[in-house]
């Protein structure tokens, strides 16, 4: 077993906690916006997208401070389109999610073989990021 390096995997986690937290906004946001006849459903996908991303965000920062670490007070720097189609939502939101699946495979070559807990917490933000990847992809097939 690898020892772990913490100062690199405790600013990873960081950079993950600060994009968890983004996309808090990003998605409170995104409820916000969208109209049309599909918005209910629409609006409840984003409310529950932003609950996660808390969620995510708050267990990313107890590992963190577990390791010692201190929780940045930043989000990640998000760019707006001010287009709020559904259509470019869904596509932001995509781009969004798969830069979240590329962090947590960073942090996965990290700690793997290092930690067996943060290895096994890490596959499986991984696996919950590509089903968000796979949801949004399958909504924006009809615009395809």
């Amino acid at each position: 077993m690898r020892t772990l390096n913490r100062d690199k995997t405790n600013e990873l986690l960081n950079t993950i906690m600060e994009y968890e937290l983004a996309g808090v906004v990003r998605y409170t946001h995104y409820s916000l916006m969208v109209t049309g006849p599909h918005r209910i459903p629409i609006v409840q996908f984003f409310q529950q997208q932003a609950t996660e991303s808390l969620l995510h965000a708050q267990q990313v920062g107890e590992i963190l401070t577990g390791l010692e670490g201190h929780p940045s007070l930043k989000i990640a720097t998000m760019e707006e389109s001010h287009e709020h189609t559904l259509h470019t939502i869904l596509v932001e939101s995509l781009n969004h999610e798969k830069k979240a699946l590329d962090l947590y495979k960073e942090l996965l070559e990290i700690v793997e073989d290092a930690s067996i807990y943060i290895e096994e917490f890490t596959r499986g933000m991984i696996g919950q990021e590509e089903v968000h990847n796979i949801e949004l992809k399958k909504m924006l097939r009809d615009y395809v």
